[in-house]
């Protein structure tokens, strides 16, 4: 599994790095614009995410927006909706109405922090990543 945690806060960007990094490689973002790159060139480079732990208030592009562009990449890249990347809100916004957006812009999964480990393996198993 080839995952990309995208986290501006340094405790929560380590947490979720030591949880994929027990299942395959793991790629660091700190800011919605530098996934959004990432994401780019994993694709350009023909070996594109599995994963994407995405936070949604960052600094640069949050990640509302970075949801929107990553989509938007796999749709150049010719991946119909549910062949790209399972991609994981993980916020602490809890309200029904950032919930609602996030899955209309076509996120996989919403957790909200602090993270449990086993909500984020419960994902990882019914995205077949593990």
């Amino acid at each position: 599994m080839k995952s990309l945690v995208v986290e501006d806060e340094f405790t929560s960007r380590l947490i979720l790095q030591k949880i994929f990094g027990e299942h395959g490689e793991v790629h660091l973002a700190s800011n919605g614009k530098e996934a959004v790159e990432a994401v780019h060139l994993s694709h350009k480079n023909g070996v594109p995410y599995d994963l994407i732990a995405l936070d949604i208030m960052m600094p640069e592009m949050n990640g509302t927006e970075a949801l929107k562009k990553i989509r938007g990449i796999e749709e150049i890249f010719k991946l119909a909706p549910g062949e790209g990347a399972k991609i994981i809100m993980t916020t602490s916004l809890s309200d029904g109405k950032n919930i609602m957006a996030s899955f209309k812009d076509q996120c996989d999964g919403y957790l909200v922090k602090p993270i449990e480990k086993s909500n984020l393996i419960k994902y990882l198993k019914e995205f077949q990543l593990i």
